[in-house]
């Protein structure tokens, strides 16, 4: 597997933001080393759309979704992120946003897409949050009004990420990689085993999803 960067921030339980001021920043730096690694793996390549995932829970993609995000911001980009861990979200938490209605719902017809995304404090950076815990979010994230939805929002931000679930634990992450320009697989440096991770890039290829690369993070 390429690997984009050796290191990323310690994954905790609550998600740190890395701030949109503080420029100087030692985990500011490791994003953008990732973000670096990944411009030039892409140079030339038309890659808008982006799942990043990780084998188990608790290894830190959502981490790596936000920061990533906020770093792609920093160069200009706007960009949309999208909480499609819709079993247990948790993006709206850490950017203090609204969760009544989010991708569940637009996904179900319920509201607009336009309606159901929000601001942040981050300039350039927006949230489609999960909205509604759904009893078929596979079902959901395999529809037609899934491919309509990414069809639209591309037509909107220059980049669009997905936080999945964990890839061996549930069949969304799959279902979404397959639908995405490219993969990011987050492993958590003295927890996820090796044979996990061949695990699941071998489930994304099956797909024939793209694996763009592997973000390691630190140990605690």
């Amino acid at each position: 597997m390429e690997q984009l960067s050796r290191k990323s921030t310690n994954v905790r339980k609550k998600i740190n933001l890395i701030s949109s001021t503080n420029f100087y920043s030692k985990v500011l730096e490791q994003y953008r080393s990732i973000r670096t690694n990944f411009n030039s793996y892409i140079k030339g390549l038309d890659y808008q759309t982006l799942l990043i995932s990780s084998p188990n829970s608790g290894e830190g993609k959502s981490t790596i979704a936000a920061n990533f995000a906020i770093s792609l911001t920093q160069q200009g980009r706007r960009v949309l992120l999208i909480d499609a861990d819709l079993r247990k979200p948790t993006l709206h938490l850490s950017f203090k946003t609204d969760n009544t209605f989010g991708l569940c719902d637009v996904l179900r017809g319920n509201i607009l897409l336009e309606d159901s995304i929000s601001k942040t404090d981050i300039s350039n950076l927006d949230l489609l949050s999960s909205g509604s815990i759904p009893y078929n979010s596979s079902e959901l994230l395999g529809s037609n009004e899934m491919e309509k939805l990414i069809e639209k929002v591309t037509g909107i931000y220059d980049v669009i990420i997905f936080d999945a679930p964990a890839l061996l634990e549930v069949a969304d992450g799959k279902i979404i990689a397959s639908q995405c320009d490219g993969t990011i697989l987050v492993l958590k440096w003295g927890k996820t085993k090796s044979d996990e991770a061949l695990e699941a890039k071998k489930s994304l290829e099956s797909t024939n999803a793209k694996v763009l690369g592997v973000i390691l993070n630190e140990k605690d």
